[in-house]
């Protein structure tokens, strides 16, 4: 994203869009000051939560100009999650969904990153929260079943696994197992899956997660990223809504799910929610939180 894409980025967002002045300050503050102190910085989030951030680590720092980057995601983890609730997140790159969903909301949670320098970070924002024993961190690829791939690394939030004759500079081999082999006996209520395409090989290892009962809503990153593999995204709401879900957006401002019939076009994540009822209750009963003085 371009200098000038991301000013507009954060201009409109809904957290600034009616002080845009201020958050483009926070920009400024931001690019200004981790360039004289020229390292890593402890950032003071949401609900008590913390990070671990450092210049150019673009999916932290847009939690810095925004309050929450993907607010609609991440606001109905906020409101949905509960105490009691596993929370699995698959591609955790360096946590940000675990802190919102485990030390901000209190749930229980599977975190799995594939990459072992980005696994490291994940840990340390793990241990900054002192979630080492209320989070899982596994370091393994989550596809559809035990094997090894190789992933790109040292592109941020962009690492994916390689397609067939697609060559990295700084290719990584890691193992991958299924979902449903790493979850356990664990029984999530919420699932994030942000794997750059590779969706398709996750849901064929999780049918058993799938199908568990206590799991009401998954947030999975559609983007046409899948195509690198030959993968169609249509196959995929297939199978979500053979599984009982339909897909949401969500309106964190009104508490409200707007039913889309498809995939959202409006962002890159698409909300899947099953028993509707049951979602929309928890989040009209949920705690409120604060982002820049207001109240969501």
């Amino acid at each position: 994203m371009s200098t000038l894409s991301l000013l507009r980025f954060i201009a409109a967002h809904p957290v600034n869009r009616d002080r845009p002045l201020a958050a483009l300050a926070r920009f400024a503050r931001w690019q200004i000051g981790i360039r004289l102190l020229g390292r890593s910085v402890i950032h003071e989030w949401v609900g008590g939560a913390r990070f671990i951030v450092r210049r150019g680590e673009t999916g932290l720092t847009g939690n810095i100009y925004t309050g929450l980057h993907e607010f609609a995601d991440m606001a109905f983890v906020l409101h949905f999650i509960r105490p009691d609730d596993w929370f699995f997140d698959v591609g955790a790159n360096v946590g940000s969904y675990t802190l919102l969903a485990c030390a901000a909301g209190g749930a229980r949670g599977v975190a799995f990153e594939p990459l072992p320098q980005t696994y490291s970070r994940l840990l340390d924002n793990l241990r900054l929260n002192r979630l080492d024993d209320g989070v899982v961190a596994i370091n393994c690829g989550v596809g559809a079943e035990d094997g090894r791939l190789r992933f790109s690394s040292g592109e941020d939030t962009m690492n994916h696994a390689l397609a067939p004759g697609e060559s990295s500079d700084h290719a990584v081999e890691v193992p991958v197992s299924s979902l449903d082999k790493l979850a356990g006996d664990r029984a999530p209520a919420l699932i994030k899956i942000d794997v750059e395409g590779f969706e398709t090989p996750v849901l064929q290892g999780a049918p058993l997660v799938l199908a568990s009962p206590t799991l009401k809503a998954v947030i999975m990153e559609l983007n046409g990223s899948g195509r690198r593999y030959g993968f169609d995204e249509s196959v995929l709401l297939r199978w979500m809504a053979a599984a009982g879900f339909r897909t949401y957006s969500y309106d964190p401002s009104t508490r409200q799910l707007i039913d889309l019939g498809g995939k959202n076009l409006e962002s890159g994540n698409t909300l899947f929610v099953r028993d509707e009822p049951f979602v929309a209750s928890r989040l009209k009963s949920a705690a409120g939180f604060e982002l820049f003085g207001k109240s969501f």
